[in-house]
């Protein structure tokens, strides 16, 4: 009886000191936290950057937080959550920054936390983010000038609407565009005009652009609620399909603008991708894993001609209609 007694007890301490080893090795599990600050959150273009993201985290098995600021000028908004952030000690963060050089500091405060930084779509003046995940801009806005002088018969005035001064992405953009047009000694950019990347400030920029500018028979809009600002106004004027437009992106009411035939060419980036490959990066960079310093996410040129091709439609649709 006694060595049965002995025996139990013998069962029932082990027994103990599994059940404590595996509370143990629950306790120690963590899941990694993998941020998303956009530079905004109120563009269909960021909700698809989101949406490629959350299907990498569930993937991954991470936890994403999203988090940015409600319009791509608040940069100081975007700097007080990248600092918030950082002290709630994410594992890391995949930031579209809103300005290139007033993001150095929060980017440098985040990483000397321990705290991997990938850019995504717009990056910072320095090349302390792990990596870059973009579209190559320079390269796309030569392709729309491409297009726009094709448009216009290779000659006549036009205007140019980036998107806000300091943001990278809309330097790259309007400096493409500038050095392509320079290569059709025909054309002449008469004016250049931000539209903040909002419809009703891109329809005010293109009333001014076209009251000062009667001869402009082309406009390039580098982002898509400008264009769908300017489209308004060419309609609005009757000069829909008259005043040629090429434009960056691929939002709802762009696409429609296409098919209407006021926008007759779009510039279309892969958002979805960025987001699914920017924490792809980051979950890396924290696990010390290396990673390339750029990616390019590809671009390409929309018309009705090539609309309905299965890879077009993927490209606009990516979450499907």
């Amino acid at each position: 009886m006694r060595t049965l007694c002995k025996l139990i007890a013998v069962c029932v301490a082990v027994s103990v000191l599994a059940s404590c080893g595996n509370k143990t090795t629950t306790a120690t599990k963590t899941t990694l936290k993998i941020a998303l600050v956009p530079k905004s959150t109120s563009h269909n273009f960021w909700m698809t950057v989101r949406a490629g993201a959350e299907a990498a985290a569930k993937e991954s098995g991470v936890e994403l937080i999203f988090r940015g600021p409600s319009k791509e000028t608040d940069v100081a908004g975007q700097i007080t959550i990248m600092e918030d952030l950082t002290n709630q000690k994410v594992d890391a963060i995949v930031m579209a920054a809103c300005n290139s050089k007033a993001l150095i500091k929060p980017v440098e405060k985040a990483i000397k936390a321990g705290i991997p930084v990938v850019t995504v779509d717009s990056g910072i003046d320095s090349d302390i983010a792990a990596s870059f995940i973009a579209t190559d801009n320079i390269d796309g806005a030569r392709k729309a000038a491409d297009a726009l002088a094709k448009l216009i018969g290779d000659k006549g005035d036009v205007g140019l609407m980036p998107i806000v001064s300091g943001a990278a992405t809309s330097t790259m953009r309007a400096d493409g565009f500038k050095e392509q047009i320079a290569k059709h000694p025909n054309i002449k950019i008469v004016s250049t005009l931000f539209s903040q990347c909002d419809e009703a400030k891109g329809m005010a920029a293109t009333e001014d652009m076209l009251t000062s500018n009667p001869s402009i028979v082309g406009i390039f809009t580098a982002c898509g609620p400008g264009a769908v600002g300017t489209a308004r106004v060419l309609e609005q004027r009757k000069l829909a399909g008259k005043v040629k437009l090429v434009a960056f992106d691929a939002f709802p009411d762009e696409i429609e603008a296409l098919k209407r035939g006021t926008i007759q060419a779009l510039i279309v980036q892969n958002p979805f991708k960025m987001g699914y490959e920017g924490v792809k990066a980051a979950i890396k960079a924290k696990r010390g894993e290396t990673i390339p310093k750029r990616v390019d996410t590809g671009v390409s040129v929309v018309t009705m001609t090539n609309f309905n091709d299965p890879e077009i439609q993927k490209l606009l649709f990516p979450m499907g209609k």
